[in-house]
């Protein structure tokens, strides 16, 4: 697969990697938004929120407890989660991923 996320993941592509585990990994983006600004994505290869199924619940539900050690972890108390789904949404990389953004105030609407 020539997924640049899978090869984050795998360990192929470096990252500044803030979290890993067997099933998640968090990193910092390339290009920050905000001054806490990190991709935490499943090592699972999952093209976007669209693709979600039921089998996919304990592996999402076990990644959304590690954004806020993740948060905690960058001294973020408060923070915002965005996911895109699809191309006219942002997604950009098409393998699910959340961006964990803090560090500032976020403002309403996002965009």
């Amino acid at each position: 697969m020539d997924c640049l996320f899978c090869k984050i993941a795998a360990g192929e592509i470096p990252a500044k990697k803030l979290y890993e585990d067997d099933r998640v990994v968090a990193f910092h983006d390339l290009n920050p938004q905000a001054p806490v600004h990190l991709l935490v994505i499943p090592k699972e290869h999952i093209e976007s929120t669209a693709a979600i199924d039921d089998s996919h619940a304990a592996l999402l539900g076990h990644l959304w407890t590690k954004i806020p050690v993740i948060a905690r972890a960058l001294g973020a108390s408060e923070f915002r989660v965005v996911v895109n789904s699809g191309a006219s949404a942002g997604q950009s990389v098409f393998h699910l991923h959340f961006h964990l953004l803090g560090g500032r105030a976020m403002g309403w609407p996002p965009g």
